[in-house]
């Protein structure tokens, strides 16, 4: 046996070792039984015969009680956690801008002028370099974006990180920062499964849609990022939702769309149409009132569109039933 085996065999061993003595430490030592930390008598006690195994825990929480979400945020003295959304990932110091003291006070004329000199200073703190300034504009970019849109925070942060990702990988030359910026907030809503069609991502940005789709197939490609055919079935909910249709409608949807997938009438067709006649021929087929402008306007495609798609899966579903 050589001394590499040994040595690794000994590792091991010292490792099983301290596993068994920490799954000792949560056992009862009279039943065996699983220990659980009772916070408000400040014990440790056993869950099968009750033991207390240790008491006079130190409570590690804050030594203030808060009743509401305001109460809470006045008494607390850490800050916000670290996000991707902030250039600074939220580390450094924003002066507010209303001019008041702690007391809630109005400031003096040349207080406020010290303040607005303070704040000045502040902001050219913290975007020191180019780097920062361009990772600032496109994040506040990426969040008015966002919010037009209606999407969830995951969605903003995920886009944050592929933004900071390009940057960081020089693909930014010869590309806009708004382009990168919608891109990557176009990508990021299809990798969360809430994705958004390229003319309602085109209608709140500052580029056009020949650019968006340029830059989003360059960052795809030289970023790796994998991201799946859009599924027409994520739209329905949003669709069912701005019409004030029924669960039915949805659920009769669905299966309209799963009728048209396994009769392979998805290949080739935009998810936002069949998504959209879908909703459409479920509404008929439910008697719920919905004219094909409503749906056109609420999904943002033509009547021709839903009119062709809705016929294909009502076919493609009788098609799908046995007979």
């Amino acid at each position: 046996m050589t001394d590499t085996t040994i040595r690794t065999y000994t590792g091991e061993t010292e490792r099983e070792e301290e596993t068994e003595r920490a799954d000792e430490q949560e056992r009862c030592p009279e039943c065996g039984g699983r220990l659980v930390s009772d916070a408000e008598h400040a014990e440790t006690v056993c869950e099968e015969c009750g033991l207390v195994v240790e008491e006079g825990e130190i409570d590690r929480g804050p030594e203030w009680r808060a009743f509401d979400a305001s109460e809470k945020d006045e008494k607390s003295r850490v800050g916000a956690p670290t996000t991707n959304m902030m250039h600074d990932q939220g580390l450094s110091t924003n002066i507010g801008w209303q001019d008041k003291d702690a007391y809630g006070k109005a400031l003096s004329s040349r207080q406020r002028q010290k303040m607005q000199r303070l704040r000045t200073w502040n902001e050219r703190f913290r975007t020191r370099d180019s780097k920062e300034r361009n990772l600032k504009q496109a994040l506040g970019e990426i969040d008015r974006m966002a919010s037009a849109l209606g999407l969830p925070e995951n969605v903003r942060e995920t886009a944050s990180v592929i933004y900071r990702r390009a940057l960081n990988e020089d693909l930014l030359p010869g590309r806009s920062i708004e382009g990168v910026a919608t891109a990557a907030l176009y990508a990021a809503a299809r990798q969360a499964g809430t994705p958004r069609s390229l003319d309602e991502i085109a209608a709140v940005s500052r580029v056009d849609r020949m650019e968006l789709t340029r830059t989003y197939r360059y960052i795809v490609r030289q970023l790796n990022l994998e991201i799946k055919p859009a599924d027409p079935e994520h739209y329905v909910p949003r669709f069912i939702s701005d019409l004030d249709l029924s669960e039915e409608t949805e659920r009769v949807a669905r299966e309209l769309l799963e009728a048209a997938r396994t009769e392979g009438v998805h290949s080739g067709k935009s998810p936002v149409g069949l998504a959209a006649a879908a909703v459409y021929a479920a509404a008929l087929l439910t008697n719920e009132k919905v004219t094909q402008n409503d749906v056109s306007d609420v999904a943002n495609i033509s009547e021709v569109t839903i009119r062709n798609r809705y016929k294909e899966l009502l076919e493609a579903s009788d098609a799908a039933t046995p007979a």
